[in-house]
């Protein structure tokens, strides 16, 4: 297990009481808050990972750097699943770009495992109940345990905020569109000096049939198949007819020294 939210959120609580149902449980994730670091990798400085218990690590890191670190040297064997949540807050649509809980379930698509994000729609009264999402988690679980994803495929998984009882169901999905509104906040400090916040209040989104936003909105759990492969194949024979001979300007070489 892992998560954007902190080795200490209340999400990662809730799913590791879940998945204890499905097996063995480890959790290697970040020491604080990681929201929107995407898929970040620290290079620059050294990581430290730190024991809080026997079945629990804190990184000084991000959501990817937990999950290479857990896989390639922090676990005794090789998992069988990661899955990473439960985020506070859903991951629909372009927030799958940016979200470092999508992104710790690509670094254990890239390595190989199969994965699953997990992630929890807001209320409109701003709580949060983690227990119906972890128990989709741990269902989900079984039947990616049993059935396998194809090679290079993640699963994004959003719940709505409401009791399980209410759920109506689960719906295979598209990534919705989604425009951010004033997503960058301009402030100026005490000595005059401008500063700005990204972050701001989102977000319109297009109410297509079949995304993930249409799913969550009207009371299911959407599930979104994520491909590593990121080729738009269709565009790629609309490439092959441009003049792209001209790109590159060829010179009529005269001679030794010539430019």
């Amino acid at each position: 297990m892992s998560n954007d939210d902190g080795v200490h959120a209340p999400g990662v609580a809730a799913l590791h009481a879940a998945l204890r149902s499905v097996g063995r449980v480890t959790v290697v994730a970040p020491d604080r808050e990681r929201s929107a670091s995407s898929h970040s990798l620290t290079l620059d400085v050294p990581l430290r990972a730190n024991r809080i218990s026997d079945d629990v690590v804190s990184v000084e890191g991000t959501p990817t750097d937990c999950v290479l670190l857990a896989v390639k040297n922090l676990l005794a064997e090789r998992p069988r699943l990661v899955v990473s949540g439960v985020n506070r807050g859903p991951n629909l649509g372009h927030d799958v770009s940016y979200s470092g809980t999508v992104a710790a379930a690509t670094e254990a698509t890239i390595l190989g495992i199969p994965a699953i994000a997990v992630s929890l729609d807001r209320s409109p009264d701003g709580r949060f109940d983690y227990g119906p999402a972890a128990r989709v988690a741990a269902e989900m679980s079984l039947l990616v345990l049993e059935r396998g994803l194809p090679e290079g495929t993640l699963l994004n998984v959003n719940v709505p905020s409401i009791p399980l009882a209410e759920i109506r169901g689960v719906v295979v999905t598209r990534l919705g569109k989604q425009v951010y509104e004033d997503s960058v906040v301009k402030k100026t400090d005490p000595r005059g000096r401008s500063y700005y916040w990204i972050g701001g209040q989102s977000s319109t989104w297009a109410v297509e049939q079949g995304t993930d936003f249409a799913a969550v909105g009207a009371g299911f759990v959407s599930v979104t198949p994520i491909h590593l492969d990121h080729t738009d194949v269709r565009t790629m024979e609309a490439l092959r007819a441009w003049p792209l001979e001209g790109v590159v300007p060829r010179c009529d070489v005269k001679g030794p020294g010539a430019p």
